[in-house]
């Protein structure tokens, strides 16, 4: 009785603590977000399309990539980002170098490596963008999801097309993150990886991804002039932005 009245305690005054260090940490993203009063949109998402077959144990052939900057994702994006912050920040427009933001593929990145690699989003933040000196800059990239079971990774936007046992399947994806980083220090006060919407299928993806069928294929139509992939897409992206802002509790609450 002694040792699990002991072991309650001990329990009880570590969850209270986890809940102290959590409180204390929301206090402060609260804190510098309410620093914030002018901020730039940067999105670097919507340049290319992955095209990828897979099996039950992941990806078994290598993926194909193809460009559709023409569909005007990134500049979408940053309309629907800009009417959603309207509200609470003074939003400036910028100019960016779109490439070298959408080129940096981050993946998990272990703790003691942080202290010896900066972070490449702060640095281009700093260097590719105009003008400086706002107070904060939302950089909006692309994200990687784990696939299956073979350790692969889906990157951004792209369609999957995947057999089990019994059935195939196709799926698109739009996997990207949100940053907010402080205009002055260059440090990142937020970051926030876009959830799911409407996942289905034997596979689940962690971001925004659907069914499709064949038709939607890039081995049908080139992505590029695809209309139902390019709505299928934007659809993802939109409905799932405004989510992801307003979870970072940076859009305005109507």
């Amino acid at each position: 009785m002694l040792y699990r009245s002991r072991f309650l305690s001990f329990a009880i005054a570590l969850l209270l603590a986890v809940g102290s260090s959590g409180c204390a940490m929301l206090e402060t993203r609260q804190t510098k977000l309410q620093a914030v009063k002018t901020v730039g949109i940067i999105s670097a998402v919507g340049d290319e399309f992955t095209f990828e077959k897979g099996g039950l144990t992941g990806l078994n052939e290598r993926s194909q990539s193809f460009p559709v900057g023409s569909w005007g994702l990134d500049d979408m994006i940053v309309q629907r980002a800009t009417l959603a912050l309207n509200g609470r920040f003074q939003v400036q427009p910028v100019t960016y170098n779109r490439s070298a933001f959408a080129a940096v593929e981050k993946g998990p990145i272990e703790a003691s490596v942080n202290f010896i690699r900066k972070d490449p989003f702060k640095n281009l933040v700093q260097s590719e963008v105009s003008p400086q000196g706002l107070d904060a800059y939302i950089v909006i990239s692309k994200a990687k999801s784990k696939f299956g079971n073979g350790g692969r990774k889906l990157y951004g936007m792209g369609f999957i097309t995947y057999g089990t046992v019994l059935a195939s399947y196709h799926h698109i994806h739009a996997l990207y993150e949100v940053r907010v980083i402080n205009g002055k220090t260059f440090d990142m006060i937020e970051k926030r990886v876009a959830q799911p919407l409407d996942n289905a299928g034997a596979v689940r993806l962690a971001g925004p991804s659907r069914l499709v069928d064949e038709s939607f294929s890039p081995g049908v139509v080139d992505p590029a002039r695809n209309d139902k992939l390019q709505a299928a897409i934007t659809d993802l992206v939109a409905r799932s932005l405004s989510s992801t802002l307003n979870d970072m509790h940076l859009a305005e609450v109507r």
